[in-house]
Formats: structure tokens, sequence, C-alpha cells
């Protein structure tokens, strides 16, 4: 049975707005049919002739008309519906979360989508996986931090950056380090043709070794040039015959060396007492990152050293001195850009130390 109709009166302005809408090429089939509706209805015209002419029930013709009388043009518009119900709330994600603080199960490093999902037991692991995501958490990445615990780092930093951006007039400094057990290794290497015509190059993964030599190595900041040695170990005496050399290098010199805080480094007191133009400047705790020869140590380990062979010890300390003295030639100083030094925070994440 349909419902008595409503009468409708238009407004001038919403009358050019349901006109315009009819007009337009681009109003949804449903907005056009109750702009239409509604039109017709302030006419005059009868429910069942609207029906008839728009292509719709009566019931549907009566239901626009109480809308636009009761509610104007907003009555055209969908009301909001309900719809289903989510399986999984905030909730859900909290408890994700709270898994996430624990440690993964015995004998597993750390937890995967598929263990999170049989941990909590009713979630599924696709909703794992999208919650994963959409907090941007990777559960496969590892970031490593260091922490300097040195009640005197703030001091250290500065005495050594200072170095950097401002030497002292008329002297020396200098950056010494050790890179050690650096191993001759002899690999069979060469050209691989891939199928599909791209070659590449490759080695062996079988090696032989020829055994390790350690470098010694001093890095003039104001130059960027280096001076190296080798040795067979890295201890005390190995350490101050190669400041021997390094003072031999600069006679007559001011010498500001910054070093690490490596013990064969430390109580030298004897040998600085012999040379008083030497000085030793230490990096603070657990940031030896700031010694600028560990940049030229990373250097050497790309440019001369990786992916080569060797048939021989000595046939690696040539190659070592051969790629220094190229180095050498070309040295430029490293230039310190840094303005500003502020602590590096882990935004959004939780470190919790198990």
């Amino acid at each position: 049975m349909v419902p008595e109709a409503r009468e409708v009166h238009l407004s001038r302005k919403d009358r050019k707005v349901l006109e315009a809408c009819c007009r337009s090429p681009v109003t949804l089939q449903r907005d056009l049919k109750r702009a239409r509706i509604v039109l017709l209805a302030a006419d005059g015209r009868s429910t069942r002739s609207i029906a008839k002419e728009v292509g719709v029930q009566p019931r549907i013709v009566s239901l626009w008309r109480h809308r636009y009388a009761d509610h104007g043009l907003e009555g055209l518009q969908d009301k909001p519906r309900p719809g289903k119900q989510p399986i999984y709330t905030k909730a859900t994600d909290k408890r994700i979360l709270k898994l996430l603080d624990k440690p993964p199960p015995q004998g597993f490093a750390r937890w995967t989508g598929p263990l999170l999902a049989e941990a909590l037991g009713d979630v599924d692991v696709q909703y794992v996986w999208r919650f994963l995501r959409s907090h941007k958490i990777d559960l496969a990445a590892r970031k490593s931090w260091c922490e300097s615990n040195d009640p005197n780092f703030t001091a250290k930093a500065a005495d050594v950056v200072g170095l950097y951006v401002a030497p002292p007039s008329k002297a020396i400094v200098l950056c010494v380090d050790e890179k050690p057990s650096i191993q001759a290794l002899e690999r069979a290497q060469g050209y691989l043709k891939l199928p599909n015509g791209r070659a590449l190059t490759g080695q062996s993964h079988d090696y032989k070794r020829h055994g390790t030599t350690t470098l010694f190595a001093a890095l003039e900041v104001a130059t960027g040039k280096i001076i190296a040695t080798h040795s067979k170990r890295r201890r005390r005496v190995e350490f101050l015959d190669f400041m021997n050399s390094v003072t031999a290098a600069f006679p007559g010199r001011k010498l500001h060396v910054i070093l690490d805080n490596l013990n064969t480094h430390k109580k030298n007191e004897p040998w600085l007492k012999a040379h008083p133009n030497v000085q030793f400047h230490f990096t603070p705790t657990s940031a030896s990152w700031l010694n600028q020869v560990e940049v030229w140590f990373s250097i050497l380990q790309g440019q001369s050293l990786s992916g080569t062979s060797f048939t021989s010890l000595r046939q690696l300390q040539e190659h070592i001195d051969a790629y220094v003295n190229a180095y050498n030639d070309k040295a430029e100083p490293f230039v310190w850009t840094k303005k500003k030094v502020r602590q590096r925070r882990f935004k959004g994440r939780r470190i919790t130390q198990l």
C-alpha cells in the first residue's frame, strides 16, 4: 500500500540545484532519479505517474517525497549504514604490540608474522602483516647502536673535533690506528657469462689462506696523506716502533696524534717523555668513529682489498703499499661538515633490553 502523498514545495534555490543536477552529465543515476522525483512532485504530479515516468516503484517515490518534505536537500542523501562489525579492533592491535615487547618463543631469534598469529591464537596472519605494515614495524630489519658511557665524552669529543676544524698553528695533526689481521686469500677469479648474455665478475667460493698482516696507518689531517707500515702483530712494541717512524717523518714538528682507547695506545708515558713534541689525544670510549683514519680504512677495504686474490703474504703487502702510493698522489683532506651535533632518537620505537 502506497502511503498518502506529501506535498512538496520547492524554494527557488533548491529548484536550481535539482535542475542543475538533472542537466549534469556526471550525476549518478540514483541522484538523478531522486532529483526528478522531487521536481515532478513539486509540479503537482501524483505518486503513481511519477513512478511510471521515472521507472521506479511507487513506494520509492513516496520515500523521497517524504524525505525531502522533512529534511530538504539533505534528506536526498543516503543515511549512514552500520555495516558489518569489524573482526579485529584496537584491542587486537594492543595485544600485538604487547606481544612484541615480550621475547620470542624459545629457540627463535625474533618474532615473525606466523609466530605472532600462532601466539595470539585468534588473529589471522594476514591481519598481523597488515597491522605491522601500517605501523611501519619491520620484524626482519636490524639496527645496531653504540652508546658511549664515557663521563668525559663532551670534553674528549670537543678536543678531537677542535683539532679537525681549528688545528694548532705550526703543528701536525695525525690520526693513527691499526687494521689487524688482513688476510691474504687466494681465490679463483674471472668473468661469468649468464644465459641471458650478461657478463659479471666473480670469484670462487673456495679459498686458500697465505697468512695475515697488521697495517699501521697514520693519516695527516691537513693533507689527507697516509703513512703506513706492516707488522705481524699489534702489540705495544709494534705500535711504538710505528710511532718512531712517524716522528722521523716530521722532524722537529709538534705532533698531535688522535688515537682510540686500545690498551696498547695508553700508558706510554716513558715514550712520550722521550718525545716531548708528541701529544696523544684519545677519542671517547666507544667512539672510535671520530678518528678519521677509520674512514680511510673503509676506503682501503672498498677500493683495494674487496674482491682481490693473493698468492702470498708479500703480494698482499705490496698490493697495499701500491694503493697507498697511488692514494697519496691524489690525496685530499676530509672535510668536516657537521655544524651541530644532536642526539639521534629512535622515533616511534621502543627499545627494550631483554
